[in-house]
């Protein structure tokens, strides 16, 4: 009976210790329809970092995020282009990279009004991106490039914060898209590991 004990002790202490890790919660992705439908443009878009649809945004919940932006879209009757985007960015994190790519051709701009600014030079790079185009990428690298600097490159949010633009615009996601080729959108976009940096000034 002794010996029938000791060696079921031996063989208790000689299985390796659970060391396994246990997942953390999944995030809460819920939230208030009614009461996000009944924000304005400024309070649902453009309240950095927390407000409207950036709140699930920051918790990882982008499929949610972009279906929230679909719903505000309709209900308004606001089909502005930074809309689309951003419905398209959070699709891109989520994985639904052709309905990202179509959402993102919606914003492209007239070329007059667009030709001190380049935007659609970065969606031509988001979307070669997306399609793993590098000579895409490459291209529209090249013709960002090329856009002529102005005097002042300063941005004023909504919210008071004044941004001093890298120059060109957007060229940092798309030199992070360059160098993290192989990763994906959600991997390689705001990455420090990829990006340049983008400096705020709150003064």
């Amino acid at each position: 009976m002794v010996r029938a004990m000791l060696l079921s002790l031996l063989l208790t202490l000689a299985q390796p210790a659970d060391t396994t890790e246990q997942a953390p919660p999944p995030p809460d992705c819920s939230y208030d329809l009614e009461a996000m439908l009944e924000l304005d443009l400024n309070a649902f878009d453009q309240d950095i970092p927390n407000g409207g649809w950036r709140r699930l945004s920051n918790l990882d919940c982008h499929e949610e995020a972009a279906e929230l932006i679909r719903a505000w879209r309709h209900e308004k009757r606001n089909h502005r282009h930074i809309l689309y985007w951003h419905e398209g960015q959070m699709r891109a994190f989520a994985g639904q990279t052709d309905e990202a790519i179509a959402l993102f051709d919606l914003t492209r701009k007239s070329q007059d009004f667009d030709a001190d600014f380049g935007w659609n030079h970065y969606v031509d790079g988001t979307i070669a991106f997306l399609r793993r185009d590098k000579d895409g990428l490459d291209r529209a690298i090249e013709r960002l490039s090329r856009v002529p600097e102005p005097e002042n490159t300063t941005i004023t949010l909504s919210n008071g914060i004044v941004i001093e633009q890298t120059w060109p615009p957007n060229m940092n996601v798309l030199r992070a898209f360059e160098n993290c080729w192989i990763k994906s959108y959600s991997a390689a976009y705001g990455s420090e590991e990829c990006s340049e940096p983008v400096y705020i000034n709150e003064d």
